[in-house]
């Protein structure tokens, strides 16, 4: 086993678990994965597959099912499995998130209906704040919920759904009148139910079909269009309208410690194909591994991926005692996708020409990582985020 991205303090049940994901991306994911991403196939097995071994259920409390884990522990998965296809990471990312509002946040009655199907991965959820030409800027949306007879009729647009296609359960964010002059207040959640699939998924909304783009293939990325679609009060997250700005902050806040988790994964399998490449080629007679300026690059590369695994881990265990971690979250995230762009570049200069190629791994790595630097908010909206958060820390 590798001595990268070790984790102390794990209980045995933590170390069984991450033991039996590393040996599914091992036998299950990497010998399939870049056959499936150059397809842009949907990895149909390897889902049902995580099924059973209960992640999807992973965090989900035993009361509703699931196996009651921590954040930490499922980070340390995410990173297993975005070692072997970052895209498959994804898939449990955003369903994970979707979980997690509805036990902060939901109702018993919502709980009750939804977890324990989550947890079997019968219900699969994805979560829609972004809008076309809306970015970072959550406060300007512009998809409008409007009190109908008792219900909510939806109208809009949304962007950039992970899962918009296969998901069956979708928390939209959206505009409401609860309070016009304070927009973070004007925004309610909605726990939208669909049929998967693309096309008319229920009755006023339509999944146009997949986006295509340059990495993070294989999983269904989408456009959701609502024209008048109706949908109850009681679907509203937590039964309160108003709330929806905070509930999304706070599944953001988890998903950007998943997305440091999965660039870990990424630069760890990059660091893994650079140091056995720089093994077997050899050049003026030697290993290029025997070259100083490979022998340095390798050794940065190593150093990336073990800081970026503490820093994400110490953000996971923070959330975990129930403390503030937006900071060490936006850091977490940061430092991670940085590092993981540095790292996977590193080890596509010492592939050469050869990891220009697509047969070889690092290529797809190399397209992959770029969205780390994106998802879940740019490393430039994570600095806003440090900043002025450190600024009231040390406020004069």
């Amino acid at each position: 086993m590798s001595r990268l991205c070790q984790t102390e303090g794990l209980t045995e049940e933590q170390g069984e678990i991450l033991k039996a994901v590393r040996t599914f991306v091992e036998e299950q994911i990497l010998p399939v994965a870049t056959e499936l991403e150059h397809a842009d196939e949907y990895p149909t097995e390897i889902v049902e597959g995580l099924k059973e071994l209960g992640v999807f259920g992973l965090v989900i409390p035993e009361e509703y099912d699931g196996l009651g884990e921590s954040l930490l522990t499922y980070a340390l998965c995410v990173e297993e499995i975005a070692r072997g296809w970052m895209s498959v990471s994804g898939i449990i990312n955003t369903h994970f998130i979707v979980a997690h509002m509805l036990m902060q946040h939901g109702t018993e009655e919502q709980k009750r209906r939804y977890l324990p199907r989550m947890a079997t991965g019968e219900v699969r959820g994805a979560f829609s704040m972004s809008e076309p030409g809306l970015g970072s800027d959550v406060s300007a949306i512009k998809t409008k919920a409007t009190r109908v007879d008792g219900e909510y009729e939806i109208t809009g647009q949304k962007m950039w759904l992970t899962n918009g296609g296969s998901a069956n359960l979708v928390a939209v964010l959206c505009k409401t009148d609860e309070d016009d002059e304070s927009p973070h207040r004007s925004m309610t959640t909605f726990l939208v139910e669909k049929e998967p699939g693309f096309g008319e998924v229920a009755p006023g909304i339509v999944v146009p079909g997949k986006i295509d783009k340059m990495g993070y293939k294989g999983i269904d990325t989408t456009e959701m269009v609502f024209e008048g679609h109706r949908i109850s009060a009681d679907q509203v997250l937590g039964g309160e309208p108003g709330r929806g700005f905070f509930q999304m902050m706070d599944g953001v806040e988890v998903g950007r410690v998943n997305v440091a988790a999965r660039a870990c994964g990424i630069a760890h399998r990059a660091f893994e194909l650079g140091i056995d490449y720089a093994q077997q080629r050899e050049t003026f007679g030697k290993r290029i591994a025997d070259h100083q300026a490979v022998l340095f690059r390798l050794a940065e590369m190593a150093t990336k991926v073990e800081t970026a695994h503490t820093m994400m881990v110490r953000a996971a265990r923070m959330k975990d005692s129930g403390r503030r971690m937006d900071v060490e979250a936006g850091m977490a995230k940061m430092l991670a996708s940085e590092y993981c762009n540095e790292v996977v570049e590193a080890s596509f200069r010492i592939h050469g020409g050869y990891g220009y190629a697509k047969e070889y791994e690092i290529e797809r790595l190399y397209r992959e990582s770029a969205f780390m630097l994106i998802g879940e908010g740019t490393s430039d909206i994570q600095k806003m985020i440090i900043g002025r958060r450190l600024l009231k820390e040390y406020q004069v």
